[in-house]
């Protein structure tokens, strides 16, 4: 339905919001396509995160990390905020970094943040962002949302209260997700 040379997901959804000739105004969800699961509540909590923060130019979600291994695993994306829920970065590293708890010195649990593939946006804001040159910090880490930090802009972050189901990222994926939608079908 778009074009296939989109750099990113919400490249292609400056496209749609184009061709549907949204409102600047108009919040928009960006819903991957490999997360079928997705709790329909976190959706509308992140929505609802963004329509009450004007100053916020998009919002997305996390939820706790709870064990050692996701946390040092570089295909979990981690967030880290400020006081107020907006993020200051994201990254594929373990961050923020328990210095403590890794030098084995504390067994405090590791306070982090798993970041959840969901976004939503002001449309007018996704124009901008559409306009706006991939970042050297975008290109390092291969995290589109980088790009709205590196401008200076505020990306609202709602907790979760879990995490959400896995999403479709192997074979395996889909057939869990297939016997999931089978079961909710009989």
């Amino acid at each position: 339905m778009t074009r296939a040379d989109h750099v990113s997901g919400t490249d292609r959804l400056a496209e749609a919001i184009t061709a549907l000739g949204l409102d600047d105004d108009e919040i928009v969800v960006n819903l991957q396509g490999d997360e079928p699961l997705m709790d329909p509540g976190l959706v509308w909590r992140v929505a609802e995160a963004l329509a009450v923060r004007p100053e916020a130019d998009m919002a997305t979600a996390c939820h706790a990390i709870i064990s050692r291994e996701e946390f040092l695993n570089p295909n979990v994306v981690k967030v880290v905020t400020d006081h107020q829920g907006y993020a200051l970065y994201f990254s594929r590293a373990p961050i923020p970094w328990p210095r403590e708890v890794m030098l084995g010195k504390s067994t405090a649990p590791i306070k982090a943040f798993r970041h959840i593939g969901l976004y939503a946006y002001r449309a007018g804001f996704v124009a901008r962002y559409a306009a706006w040159p991939a970042c050297p910090l975008e290109a390092t880490e291969s995290l589109e949302q980088l790009r709205v930090l590196w401008q200076g802009g505020k990306i609202a972050v709602v907790e979760a209260d879990q995490a959400p189901p896995g999403g479709v990222d192997t074979p395996e994926d889909l057939e869990r997700v297939r016997a999931v939608f089978a079961g909710r079908l009989r």
